[in-house]
């Protein structure tokens, strides 16, 4: 049985370097394929492999002292989810450029939004109603397939482009308002929050958990619509058969979740597609590349 996990935990990591080589050396053993993020913020992961080799994944984490009680969320896998096993070193768990701006100690992010489970996220919307708002902490192509209904969705192509975004002055009217941020799994936001109240937003909340954590609970029933998109070889998830699609087929402008690689290799970029239209024509039209860069 195949599955896959995704965690993370901000804790200060005084050897960035030497957690690496542990998180090498740990996950060849165990032949675990997918992506590690270490830096002195914390470490930042998405593996797939064998049920059993994941559970002993967890054990030898929860042996160690900085890494011990991760929230591990976990999904179905295909064993094929990730071609290999990358584990890199780098200045930020979460690339906004600001790595100096980011404070963590023993208990995690310091200064971010207030965590919020899902069930605390309705009781907030419906004591607040419209004043709520819900906030995008990802890329625009992840957010044209699935969202919190009426959310603000940032004009962003990478995670780079959020602090320009926060400092256009665009969202100045929502500052004193009450925003929920959110992302797939929760840690891009534990940054994004900080850099928002930074900025003057007063009141920055943060789903617990993320999209994943919610679906689990409310799946299509609650505030979200459409589907996940995911950054392995599934590409997206779905919480239920009840799952709509929100997307626009590039070609068709018909409802679609489907993302594929422009078959222009001077493009690379990902398309929405749809199934009517994918047998036809890959290619993104010269005058509609209006996706990002994969």
């Amino acid at each position: 049985m195949n599955k896959v996990i995704l965690y993370y935990k901000f804790v200060p990591v005084a050897d960035p370097e030497m957690t690496m080589r542990w998180q090498k050396e740990l996950c060849s053993r165990l032949q675990l394929t997918g992506r590690i993020i270490v830096s002195k913020h914390g470490i930042n992961g998405t593996l797939g492999g064998e049920l059993k080799s994941l559970r002993q994944y967890k054990a030898e984490m929860n042996r160690s002292v900085i890494f011990k009680g991760i929230t591990y969320k976990w999904s179905e896998g295909t064993g094929k989810d990730f071609p290999r096993l990358s584990i890199k070193v780098k200045p930020e768990l979460v690339a906004f450029d600001r790595p100096d701006e980011i404070k963590v100690d023993e208990k995690g992010v310091v200064g971010g939004g207030k965590h919020l489970k899902p069930e605390q996220v309705h009781k907030l919307v419906e004591e607040r109603g419209d004043d709520v708002v819900f906030f995008d902490g990802r890329n625009a192509y992840e957010a044209a397939v699935g969202k919190f209904k009426d959310a603000v969705v940032p004009d962003t192509k990478t995670t780079r482009d959020f602090v320009t975004e926060l400092e256009s002055g665009k969202y100045d009217d929502i500052k004193d308002k009450p925003i929920v941020t959110y992302c797939t799994g929760g840690i891009r936001c534990e940054a994004l929050s900080v850099l928002m109240k930074n900025r003057g937003f007063e009141e920055v909340y943060q789903i617990d958990g993320g999209i994943v954590k919610y679906g689990e609970k409310y799946g299509d029933d609650g505030l979200w619509e459409g589907s996940l998109h995911i950054f392995d070889d599934r590409m997206s998830h779905r919480f239920s058969e009840n799952s709509k699609d929100i997307g626009i087929c590039i070609h068709c402008q018909g409802k679609t979740s489907n993302y594929e690689n422009c078959a222009d290799v001077s493009c690379n970029r990902l398309v929405l597609i749809c199934e009517n239209c994918i047998d036809n024509k890959t290619l993104c039209d010269a005058e509609v590349h209006q996706t990002v860069k994969a």
